[in-house]
């Protein structure tokens, strides 16, 4: 029987010289005469062991080994790695590990599990099973299925998937597209990638049920240029669905017809909201739309559109095949289900961790990160991205949910959670989120144009201790305006980075600290 190992294929693997080590092994296997295949899986998401190696022993046992270079590969195969054998680099059973084995794992359950791009690997671990049970219920049964489970949307907003699927479904029968924003661009954030490069089937069955569940024949992924390794997956997928009888017409023998492409950004941030994607779609330029209409009315080519986030699509296979109350029963408040946590900045143990809401911010920094990686204490934590708002640690016992953050003034947007040390500016850091509106803003509103040009005037001088008490009113008003004013999240949450910052951190502003201000 032939041998097998997982090297990951994944970008973040790849970094760390996922592609070195596989080189390595095969070369090795060549020199010894070994017959052993070399899957390139998706990443487990534990990037501190990447490159991680399993290898499937004689006896059916999975058993990891990282993080691995490729001068260790000889050693290894040495010390009988094939045999699941040898202290060196070893870690057992990979699912036995702390950092996976608490999570709770509904989206990513068969990544770095399977062979990304193999059909038959997808269907074999449960793949298909939810499209299956949605030709079986009916597109009306289905779309209830999806509201009745509580999903929301995994990009930022948090918008009840299953209202915008009724929504679409209720319009008119004709043309009907699904849209997936895979334009992944807030910092800290790579569970879209992840995905789409671990498990591409997943989103390609999530999109064919949202095409069941519409009446929609038609999907488009728009996907950002950086995600090389992404669109090369989610094409072979694709062209493997379609030839496996999952895409095209009559799908999986059924009545409905879905067929869909990949479509690559050119790298803007603002094309992240949904109307400027759907500019960038249509090959115009990535600007803004004023709503209404609402795209579900009149979204790509004027025609009613479903647009959802690569993850908010990828829960989607798993709400049928299970149903829509073993989702709903998870998670925390009106936030259901699971949500795909990535660590990323100053972090020990950085990576991807999917659980259920109601999990703490203190739990996820502390226990499960471990901190930072410098050692020194925590002193800010940013979640949601370049946009979300940065929390000190006194806020650390707020339970990860939408609800929860939005009463703190603060996002959990697509689920980054990027760590600082004591050694971060918090001006600097006001003054950034104040510059990167400025870069990405599409210019059509002018309270996010001019007010984060002027904005990052404003702090210079503040930060050069020019008549600081008068500028961070200005400050202050140029938040106030962008927040109300805005046409579009960009402008309108870029004031919670900044506002944040000098509320909870106003000694880097060359104010007061809280303490000093509360014992005044």
């Amino acid at each position: 029987m032939t041998a097998r190992i997982y090297v990951p294929g994944d970008a973040g693997a790849v970094a760390l010289g996922a592609d070195r080590v596989a080189r390595a092994f095969a070369d090795a296997f060549a020199r010894r005469g070994l017959d052993v295949e070399i899957v390139r899986n998706g990443s487990r998401g534990m990037f501190w062991l990447e490159p991680l190696v399993e290898v499937v022993t004689p006896f059916g046992r999975r058993v990891g080994y990282g993080p691995v270079k490729a001068r260790d590969v000889e050693t290894l195969i040495d010390d009988g790695l094939l045999e699941g054998k040898g202290d060196a680099l070893s870690l057992g059973d990979v699912e036995k590990i702390p950092f996976f084995a608490k999570q709770e794992r509904f989206t990513f359950k068969r990544v770095g599990l399977t062979d990304p791009v193999s059909l038959d690997d997808y269907r074999a671990y449960g793949g298909y099973k939810g499209l299956e049970r949605a030709i079986e219920l009916g597109a009306p049964a289905t779309v209830e299925e999806v509201f009745n489970s509580g999903l929301r949307g995994r990009g930022g907003a948090g918008f009840p998937t299953g209202i915008k699927w009724r929504t679409v479904a209720a319009c008119p029968p004709g043309q009907k597209y699904i849209v997936c924003n895979a334009d992944e661009g807030d910092s800290g954030t790579f569970a879209d990638r992840m995905l789409m490069e671990g498990d591409p089937f997943q989103l390609i069955e999530g999109m064919t049920i949202a095409g069941l569940a519409v009446g929609a024949t038609k999907g488009y992924v728009y996907c950002r240029s950086e995600y090389p390794h992404a669109i090369a997956a989610m094409n072979k997928a694709i062209v493997a669905a379609r030839r496996g009888g999952y895409l095209g017409s009559r799908v999986a023998g059924s009545d409905y017809d879905f067929d869909m492409e990949i479509r690559q950004g050119a790298g803007a941030y603002v094309c992240g909201e949904e109307t400027s994607l759907l500019e960038s779609l249509e090959g115009r330029r990535g600007l803004v739309r004023a709503k209404p209409p609402l795209p579900a009315h009149k979204g790509l080519f004027g025609k009613p559109t479903v647009i959802n986030n690569v993850i908010s699509l990828g829960s989607v296979p798993f709400i049928l095949a299970e149903g829509a109350k073993a989702y709903a029963d998870v998670g925390f408040g009106r936030s259901r289900g699971t949500m795909p946590i990535q660590l990323a900045g100053n972090v020990k143990h950085g990576g991807l961790y999917e659980i259920a809401f109601g999990v703490t911010l203190g739990e996820l920094v502390d226990d499960v990160a471990g901190g930072t990686f410098t050692g020194k204490p925590v002193r800010a934590v940013q979640v949601g991205g370049p946009l979300g708002a940065y929390l000190p640690r006194h806020q650390f016992d707020t339970p990860f949910d939408y609800e929860s953050f939005a009463k703190l003034d603060a996002l959990i947007g697509h689920g980054g959670v990027v760590i600082f040390d004591e050694d971060v500016n918090m001006a600097h850091m006001a003054r950034f989120a104040m510059e990167f509106c400025a870069v990405e803003s599409c210019g059509k509103c002018t309270p996010c144009r001019i007010g984060s040009t002027r904005g990052v005037e404003t702090l210079d001088k503040v930060i050069a201790g020019v008549d600081r008490e008068r500028n961070l009113a200005i400050v202050e008003d140029l938040c106030n305006t962008m927040k109300l004013g805005s046409l579009c999240a960009l402008g309108g949450f870029t004031p919670y980075p900044v506002m944040s910052a000098l509320t909870h951190f106003p000694e880097d502003f060359g104010r007061g600290s809280p303490l000093s201000v509360a014992a005044e």
